[in-house]
């Protein structure tokens, strides 16, 4: 980085550690005394070139938060059933504005299709599970998120002490002041929710004004997503789930387990079969559902898989799937035009992933 870039981080950061340092002293973990973070210091100052003072200020002025370690504990996609995890997700303010969304960002959204061969309404989708469009992107400060995940919260402690170097040096590489940054409990940032390491890895500068940010741009939010499906294989066009049969029977080994490892021809022999013909070669991951009627099977297919990759949730897929479809269902029927004073959509661009059945 150049020498004025420097100067300007480092005064944001300045400026930044001394605003955090006016909270109270009880409200703070002081985490310099944490053995962990002292390692975690060490590790910033030789292979980063952080300055000690500096790593050591910021981790004075992180402050452990109750609620950030109770929300952990209880997340929606592990509590709920699907019928009641649907219902959060699922509803008309969140399409209608999800069909708002689209056709104020439909040429962003057609070039980041072309350019990285995902559907439009996917990206659509995730945005809109994510953050309802930019509404909601979380209010902790994503130190205090990833600190008091990294020294308080054993089970992943690992994980989040990646996640704080890698904010760390986003800050730095973003020029950011590091206390004023906020986001979920989990430390996830922007319309999209990236971590940092997804940040630093698949944040694109999509509208080319040499900053890559998903914070406040809807333009490089959604080249970001449509790079991060990308990078981790979706395939334009390709069924994403399909409703199932089940035997009576059936082989439980594999259901509900985020691995495509089994063909549809060997799950068939499992017990699972899709409603209406697949190729036997697809591979496919079997689950069953608590759906508003009761039991429901599905099979999840590549482009399944790939949203889990999002996030590890089937429920999560599913529900962004749903929206997805609901929300390309109003678009390529022209349902949404008139609501765009004074122009169309561009519908001849739409062409989503498709359904399943």
């Amino acid at each position: 980085m150049g020498y004025g870039f420097q100067n300007r981080y480092y005064m944001k950061l300045i400026l930044s550690i001394i605003a955090g340092l006016v909270l109270p002293l009880s409200l703070n973990a002081d985490y310099l005394q944490h053995p962990d973070a002292k390692v975690f210091a060490d590790r910033m100052v030789s292979e980063h070139g952080f300055e000690r003072a500096e790593v050591e200020a910021l981790l004075m002025a992180a402050t452990k938060k109750q609620a950030i370690i109770d929300a952990m504990t209880r997340p929606a996609e592990k509590v709920k059933p699907w019928k009641d995890y649907r219902k959060i997700f699922i509803q008309e303010k969140r399409i209608d504005q999800g069909v708002k969304f689209w056709l104020e960002n439909r040429d962003a959204l057609k070039r980041a299709s072309d350019e990285y061969g995902v559907a439009p309404e996917v990206i659509v989708a995730i945005i809109g599970v994510e953050t309802f469009y930019g509404r909601i992107k979380g209010s902790y400060r994503v130190i205090d998120a990833l600190s008091t995940l990294s020294f308080d919260y054993p089970k992943r402690s690992a994980f989040f002490t990646k996640q704080l170097e890698h904010f760390l040096l986003l800050a730095r590489e973003q020029g950011q002041p590091p206390l004023s940054l906020t986001g979920s409990y989990a430390g996830a940032m922007g319309y999209g929710q990236f971590i940092p390491s997804s940040y630093r890895s698949f944040a694109v500068d999509f509208d080319g004004d040499g900053f890559a940010d998903i914070w406040n741009n809807t333009t490089d939010a959604i080249g970001s997503v449509a790079n991060y499906f990308s990078k981790h294989g979706w395939k334009m066009g390709e069924e994403v789930v399909s409703r199932a049969h089940a035997k009576k029977g059936y082989d439980a080994t594999w259901l509900n387990e985020l691995k495509l490892e089994k063909t549809l021809d060997e799950l068939a022999v499992m017990g699972f079969s899709p409603v209406k013909p697949l190729p036997g070669n697809l591979k496919a991951l079997p689950m069953l559902l608590q759906g508003q009627r009761g039991e429901e099977f599905w099979l999840g297919l590549h482009n399944f898989y790939v949203i889990t990759r999002y996030n590890h949730s089937r429920l999560y897929a599913m529900a962004v799937h749903d929206l997805s479809q609901l929300i390309l269902a109003r678009v390529s029927g022209g349902l949404a035009a008139r609501d765009l004073e004074g122009n169309k959509a561009d519908l001849s661009s739409v062409k989503g992933s498709k359904a399943g059945a």
